[in-house]
């Protein structure tokens, strides 16, 4: 497999994102458990507006630019452990030594993880976890579940998630230190996603299966390192949509 694009490569993802999700059915063979689904969706919602999102909005208005840049740089280094040893276990060894040198650097030069050292020297940061290296294995996803509290997600990335969990040292900190480190992370991740999620409120005709297909785009997107296998009839189809996208967005313009 290749190189995991750059950033740059999200915004046309996102359109495509938009535009089958806008057009999305009920009855999607991939969610056999949709009602129930749907109403811890709905949980989560509530739980995301009035708790989550003020928290993370408050913790976006305290924090300094650089300490809040800091702070991500930090998880996203304690998380490059379990990064590089899936990219051992899919065999990629020549990305494993990379994200191995990304760790070492940021670790030792970038202050514990709090400068991003690595990616000014060109060491690239990538998406690996154990749910990835299951697929390359090749073990099916299964249906799409949501979970209070956790989200979206499948059987298979389930137990991704536990697998990497304790590949981060944080599951060996004391009860305190671990509940506040964690606690941390999220409210971080979700300060970052604020304007994401804005976009997404404002696209989606219906915001169930807007999460649902971008889950399942982006899990696929980050299987295959940012090439999917497009099949036929949907290349068809989005090659339709996006004319029309185009055309609507000249239209807006005159």
């Amino acid at each position: 497999m290749n190189n995991k694009p750059s950033c740059a490569n999200w915004p046309g993802l996102l359109v495509a994102v938009i535009l089958t999700a806008g057009c999305a059915t009920h009855g999607d063979p991939r969610d056999p458990i949709e009602p129930f689904n749907r109403s811890m969706q709905k949980f989560n919602d509530t739980l995301d507006t009035y708790v989550m999102k003020p928290i993370a909005q408050g913790y976006q208005w305290v924090t300094p630019e650089f300490v809040d840049q800091g702070v991500s740089n930090f998880f996203t280094n304690l998380g490059s452990i379990a990064v590089t040893a899936n990219d051992l276990l899919q065999f990629k060894f020549k990305h494993g030594g990379q994200d191995a040198a990304r760790l070492v650097v940021n670790t030792t030069v970038g202050l514990g993880g709090l400068i991003d050292v690595a990616s000014r020297l060109g060491l690239e940061k990538r998406e690996e976890d154990f749910g990835q290296t299951l697929a390359v294995w090749g073990l099916p996803d299964g249906p799409y579940l949501v979970l209070p509290f956790l989200g979206p997600m499948t059987p298979r990335d389930a137990v991704g998630n536990v697998v990497d969990g304790f590949l981060n040292p944080i599951s060996y900190t004391i009860l305190p230190a671990r509940v506040g480190l964690y606690g941390l992370r999220t409210v971080d991740l979700r300060a970052d996603n604020l304007k994401a999620t804005e976009v997404l409120d404002e696209a989606a005709l219906d915001r169930y299966s807007f999460i649902r297909n971008a889950y399942f785009q982006r899990r696929e997107y980050l299987v295959y390192d940012g090439e999917p296998p497009l099949r036929e009839e949907e290349f068809e189809e989005f090659e339709k949509e996006l004319e029309e996208f185009e055309q609507e967005s000249e239209e807006g313009a005159l």
